[in-house]
């Protein structure tokens, strides 16, 4: 699974995209930092087992608070985010919720998947797959299988009650018996990797930039 160090670089670039003449250092730290809280479940998972990548990899953890922003920003007479921040805080906090949904809860979801719908609907959809174009067989993709008309098993995984994400901090769904190897991954593919030097590196140059220009 894609470790808090690639999310937070994803992130990284994410937010120094949609930031733009609102970036500074605090703006793109608000940004990964929050993107990196939503790995906390790990420890939530140790006490309530199967809730990693549940109880705050879902829809909700997004979908709730840009409600919230959206309704401050468009139906309230007077909208307390911008009355505080201004624009700075609304152009943060757009920012910060696209990079936790693409650079954390879809990012996992297209790998190993997430409860995408926890606690209203508890299942893990892993959504991991492939998009192609063949000469035999046209436009090809595996992300959503279906089966006479219903979410594949592939797809449509299994539950709190019988799933689990193996981490370093969590390796095994009970306590873990001894010897078990406890892995705590950086990049696990080259792809990654080179996603993490690139996502660091933009907002190291980003955050310089800011800097020389004050």
């Amino acid at each position: 699974m894609p470790s808090t160090v690639v999310h937070v670089a994803f992130a990284g670039v994410i937010g120094v995209a949609l930031l733009g003449d609102e970036f500074d250092t605090r703006a793109i730290l608000i940004v990964m930092g929050c993107t990196a809280l939503l790995d906390l479940d790990t420890l939530i998972g140790i006490v309530v087992p199967g809730t990693h990548r549940a109880a705050l990899h879902n829809v909700w953890i997004v979908l709730v608070p840009a409600a919230v922003v959206l309704w401050d920003a468009t139906v309230r007479e007077k909208s307390a985010l911008r009355d505080r921040w201004g624009d700075y805080g609304h152009r943060v906090a757009w920012a910060t919720l696209a990079a936790v949904l693409f650079a954390h809860v879809l990012f996992d979801a297209f790998f190993n998947g997430v409860n995408l719908f926890w606690p209203l609907h508890d299942r893990f959809y892993d959504l991991s797959g492939e998009l192609l174009v063949t000469d035999q067989r046209g436009v090809v993709q595996t992300f959503v299988e279906l089966e006479t008309g219903d979410v594949a098993e592939s797809t449509a995984r299994g539950t709190t009650e019988n799933t689990h994400y193996r981490t370093g901090v969590d390796p095994t769904r009970d306590d873990p018996a001894t010897g078990v190897e406890r892995v705590f991954p950086i990049a696990a593919t080259g792809e990654r990797f080179v996603l993490t030097v690139a996502g660091l590196l933009t907002v190291l140059v980003r955050v310089v930039e800011d800097r020389r220009s004050e």
